[in-house]
């Protein structure tokens, strides 16, 4: 399988770790955004809309990282421990996945890209924003070891990959008890879960140089 990615983002991470979960290899094909190469020919052709993540199985190609993860679960997952075909169970961890994807991972974005990608200050309001979403996945977390169930599952993969955002961006997790529980959790039973802090690490130093610059 190509996996058409960039190691520091978030929804590209959240794939990777999901892949290491169910013991997949992908074959990794960095598309450099700054560069402007998700705009060649030959990409826009793969995937229209010229984003990252895009996976292309077997000619197959699929992208938006939360239908990746659930497609690589029901294809290629020893069971559905990960993605439960359960409608209940299912229906959670879709709610944490969009929970993220409208609420959480875009409070991070409204606060993060525009100093980015436009030089702005950080607005305080956003960042209050940022806390005020995480207040909400604390409050889902309490009694729960995971997002969405007993077990770890791909909403878990979403979420430890903006949180990780979120943490470069100077959020103190110690403010919500249960997120905190919940990342110190997720250091030892998530898979993949060193290789997306140590990715993290890479993408803030490349900020931190870009905006120094």
């Amino acid at each position: 399988m190509d996996f058409y990615y960039l190691r520091y983002s978030a929804p590209c991470r959240a794939v990777e770790m999901t892949a290491k979960a169910i013991g997949v290899t992908l074959n990794k094909k960095t598309v450099n955004l700054l560069e402007g190469e998700q705009l060649k020919p030959e990409y826009v052709k793969i995937n229209p809309q010229h984003t990252v993540p895009t996976l292309v199985d077997n000619g197959f190609a699929i992208w938006e990282s939360r239908a990746i993860m659930g497609y690589l679960v029901e294809k290629y997952g020893k069971d559905d421990s990960l993605y439960p075909k359960d409608p209940k169970k299912r229906a959670v961890v879709n709610q944490r996945l969009y929970f993220d994807m409208g609420t959480l991972a875009k409070s991070f974005g409204d606060y993060f890209y525009p100093q980015y990608r436009l030089k702005q200050p950080a607005d305080p309001e956003k960042f209050k924003q940022m806390e005020v979403n995480l207040g909400f996945l604390d409050t889902f977390l309490d009694g729960h070891a995971y997002a969405a169930g007993d077990n770890v599952t791909i909403a878990d993969f979403a979420l430890v990959a903006t949180v990780s955002m979120m943490i470069m961006g100077g959020i103190d997790l110690t403010k919500f008890p249960n997120v905190n529980k919940w990342w110190e959790n997720a250091k030892t039973n998530v898979p993949g879960f060193d290789d997306n802090w140590d990715a993290c690490l890479e993408g803030k130093k490349l900020f931190d140089e870009m905006r120094n610059k």
